[in-house]
């Protein structure tokens, strides 16, 4: 079963504060199952990780700028979460831009924690049965979404998860809903 993403490109949007766990796990769990991986972010060179929004957990090379990337070049998204990192997408015209183009061809999507919030700002919440991190589930609610409290939330091209805690689930849900990708 290492094999069943063999060919997939998977685009992984994140800016400077994204939770290291939230990256690199479910990276991690792509690349096992033979997706290649591409990091996107708004400025080249590294991005600085947190652990628990407030220690410095090192860094990521930047892959790719998201103002310069295409939606087309890719199978699937990942939106990891920490509060910072999604926080400086949603700001970001380029970012939320890619994030709506990308929901709008029905590729699948997976976020976790706090990247639901870039989900807000592309105006893709609204209807949507979706989890996230408890703290922004209201700005969920106010989005029009349908929020659960559960490990992952699948809701057709789109898996969404609570935390860190929820990363063994979420990490499957990802390799499942993105071998489907096509």
């Amino acid at each position: 079963m290492a094999d069943e993403l063999n060919g997939k490109r998977v685009a992984i949007l994140a800016a400077d504060g994204v939770e290291r766990v939230e990256l690199e796990q479910p990276r991690q769990a792509l690349q096992d199952a033979g997706a290649t991986t591409e990091l996107l972010s708004l400025h080249d060179g590294e991005i600085q990780a947190r652990n628990n929004d407030l220690d410095a957990a090192g860094t990521f090379p930047v892959d790719a700028l998201v103002k310069s990337a295409s939606v087309d070049d890719y199978d699937a998204l990942l939106l990891p979460g920490g509060t910072v990192n999604p926080d400086q997408l949603r700001v970001d015209s380029d970012a939320v831009g890619f994030v709506r183009d990308f929901m709008a061809t029905g590729k699948p999507v997976a976020s976790i924690c706090h990247g639901p919030w870039t989900l807000i700002e592309a105006g893709v919440a609204a209807d949507r049965t979706l989890t996230s991190y408890p703290s922004i589930r209201t700005d969920l609610r106010n989005a029009g979404a349908n929020v659960v409290d559960e490990e992952v939330a699948r809701d057709g091209n789109l898996v969404t998860s609570r935390s860190p805690d929820d990363l063994p689930a979420f990490n499957s849900a990802i390799v499942e809903l993105f071998s489907r990708a096509g």
